[in-house]
């Protein structure tokens, strides 16, 4: 580990270099890494074409899931994966998300190596979850939600690949 030299008004100090190396403490919560961030948008196909500009990459995947009234593209950069999701009724999370907020970031996704685990560890540790069972979502996930007044306001989703 090296050191780094600080300059200050004060006497010079020195202070450890940053080190990236982060311990994995999967065991208390479940959460193993950052698996996707939620966009909603309006229109899937333009919002398709803006972020293979932005991202210089094509989306990889488009798929719907009926019974989340939603239609949601992926793209993969860096590891992680940004998915586009947009509305396909006027009664779905999606459509009412961007009524209230309008286009954005929607949610966190989080992968867990056991869902069923996770929503009961976060129930137990005073979070409000959105849905108590998992449930079918996209791209081959069982998924279930921390309610955004738990989170500061950040809609988290925990999420499992089916096995």
């Amino acid at each position: 580990m090296g050191i780094a030299v600080v300059k200050t008004f004060g006497k010079p100090g020195k202070f450890p270099e940053f080190s990236p190396k982060i311990k994995k403490t999967s065991g208390n919560s479940g959460m193993e890494k950052l698996e996707h961030i939620g966009i909603a948008v309006k229109n899937l196909e333009e919002s398709n074409k803006l972020f293979a500009k932005l991202l210089g990459k094509s989306h990889y995947k488009i798929e719907e899931v009926a019974s989340e009234g939603v239609r949601t593209s992926f793209f993969e950069i860096g590891g992680v994966k940004i998915e586009l999701l947009e509305a396909t009724n006027a009664d779905s999370p999606i459509a009412k998300f961007i009524d209230k907020r309008g286009e954005g970031i929607h949610h966190l996704a989080f992968e867990v190596t056991n869902i069923e685990h996770s929503i009961q560890s976060y129930t137990d540790k005073g979070f409000t979850l959105l849905n108590q069972q998992p449930k079918s979502g996209a791209d081959n996930k069982q998924i279930a939600f921390i309610h955004p007044k738990s989170t500061n306001s950040v809609l988290v989703e925990l999420c499992q690949e089916n096995r």
